[in-house]
């Protein structure tokens, strides 16, 4: 199910795409503020942003900006005046992926989005995931921490990308070993918190801000840790 994160301070605007996505089978997160919205885009995991550009306490497009600066392939929807050429251009040069004016139907918005989601479902899966000064390239299999690499085995290195990538989501032990290590949880095994236990000491001996907390009955939850 895919999970999208809705930033537009208009209450009845905010209800419709609401109301349309949720029947279409999306689950739609909202923020009434910029600030609001770009803390919960760098906290959490969507799929996909819809971000309004004129929001009453930061611009969206430098939440957009933001955004692009920790994850550079979620896509992102702006919604702008009909007539404001300006925040079109500057929602496309901070980063955002495509932009409906508005009023709009949301038939357009759908397909939008999901030409978006399509476009971005097909993109090689192996991309840089950044927390502030923690980044992770699958590309070159390197971590690093304010530029310092982290010497991270191979069993650790995709723990960690598994948690960068669906940050402040609680993740269950059977998703985190089915994901890693490729198949069903022993519950017999205490193999992922010996795992955990090491990515821990590592992120803290280099000075990495991000924690991994327990999730009791559940699993484990990445916090981010983002600096400036």
């Amino acid at each position: 199910m895919r999970r999208l994160l809705l930033v537009e301070d208009d209450p009845h605007v905010a209800s419709f795409v609401r109301q349309g996505l949720t029947e279409e089978g999306y689950v739609v997160e909202w923020a009434m503020t910029g600030r609001e919205g770009q803390r919960r885009a760098l906290a959490e995991a969507f799929d996909a942003v819809v971000l309004d550009v004129r929001l009453p306490d930061l611009s969206g497009v430098d939440v957009c900006r933001e955004v692009r600066r920790h994850d550079a392939a979620v896509p992102v929807l702006m919604l702008t005046a009909l007539d404001a050429v300006e925040d079109r251009v500057a929602g496309l040069r901070a980063g955002a992926d495509d932009y409906l004016p508005k009023p709009f139907a949301f038939d357009e918005l759908l397909a939008r989005l999901d030409a978006l989601l399509r476009r971005a479902a097909v993109e090689p899966p192996d991309r840089a995931h950044a927390d502030g000064a923690l980044v992770l390239d699958p590309a070159t299999h390197e971590v690093r921490c304010d530029g310092a690499p982290l010497d991270l085995t191979a069993t650790e290195f995709d723990l960690l990308a598994y948690f960068l990538a669906r940050r402040g989501q609680a993740l269950s032990r059977d998703e985190i070993h089915r994901a890693v290590w490729g198949h069903d949880f022993d519950r017999g095994t205490n193999l992922i918190d010996v795992y955990v236990g090491y990515l821990r000491r590592k992120l803290a001996e280099a000075g990495c801000p991000a924690a991994l907390e327990a999730v009791r009955g559940v699993g484990y939850r990445y916090v981010p840790g983002a600096r400036g």
